[in-house]
């Protein structure tokens, strides 16, 4: 007698292999998330870093544009003088 395939089989395997690359993929994906999150956070952390560095550099820059301003009126006061 020959034996017979139970047609039903053949889906629950098929069923169970695309579940197993849906887990695989939800895996992959969950892992990407994580990944992505952890970089975000880092690059969050960076720019705000250079922001400050941009506001502490800005400062220097004004402190400095005022102290030669400064030394500029100082030096034309010196030539006027007699």
């Amino acid at each position: 007698m020959p034996s017979e395939v139970d047609p039903l089989d053949s889906v629950t395997e098929t069923a169970a292999g695309g579940l197993a690359i849906l887990a695989e993929r939800v895996e992959q994906l969950v892992q990407l998330c994580e990944r992505l999150f952890q970089e975000n956070q880092s690059l969050r952390e960076q720019q705000q870093d250079l922001r400050a560095k941009c506001e502490q550099l800005h400062e220097k820059n004004e402190l400095s544009r005022s102290r030669i301003e400064a030394m500029v009126v100082r030096l034309r006061s010196l030539e006027q003088t007699p």
